[in-house]
């Protein structure tokens, strides 16, 4: 299989959602989709009958699909965006490495 990096579904999703998507569309959209993960992690811990072929692997790409689209269409650039919202939380709450350390420790 492929590799598939953020910035390449940021880009594709901005084709995808170019002209036919508003923020408040796709929001909605999100809306729906967490709530079809409530459901599937209610099924898997037994708080409701499971009463569909429930899959938390789809449901979760579906969240992931409109969060990146959202950002996508409003410009965001959700990797840097990502790295730096996590280096003020690795020091707000005293947590080492931070992602960006993380990365350059992966590459060795």
């Amino acid at each position: 299989m492929d590799q598939l990096t953020l910035h390449d579904l940021q880009c594709y999703l901005a084709l995808k959602y170019k002209k036919r998507g508003t923020s408040a569309a796709l929001f909605m959209k999100l809306v729906e989709e967490i709530g079809e993960v409530a459901e599937v992690l209610n099924q898997l811990e037994g708080r409701k009958a499971n009463t569909a072929n429930a899959s938390l692997e789809k449901e979760l790409v579906d969240v992931i699909h409109y969060v990146v689209a959202i950002a996508s269409i409003n410009n965001i650039d959700l990797t840097k965006s990502i790295i730096e919202k996590d280096k003020q939380a690795s020091v707000k709450y005293n947590q080492s490495p931070n992602l960006a350390e993380f990365l350059v420790a992966l590459k060795k």
